[in-house]
């Protein structure tokens, strides 16, 4: 059984690429999620979620995605 979820929001901040003792690439960020409402715009919330990636997701992200990438 495999559990998926797909989050769609803005980054907060640049992901910072870090290296373990080991030297395994880890990336760490956070996502900002717009919480739907249904009675008007201006109650909107939002919800922040911290995201790790590892290896070659790591530095994939680490090159390519920037502060406030959707």
């Amino acid at each position: 059984m495999l559990n998926r979820v797909v989050l769609v929001g803005r980054l907060t901040h640049d992901p910072e690429l870090k290296r373990t003792q080991s030297d395994i690439p880890v990336v760490n960020f956070q996502v900002a999620i717009n919480r739907p409402y249904s009675r008007s715009e201006a109650d909107q919330q939002t919800d922040f979620i911290r995201v790790v990636a590892w290896r070659r997701q790591a530095e994939t992200l680490a090159q390519y995605v920037r502060k406030g990438a959707l």
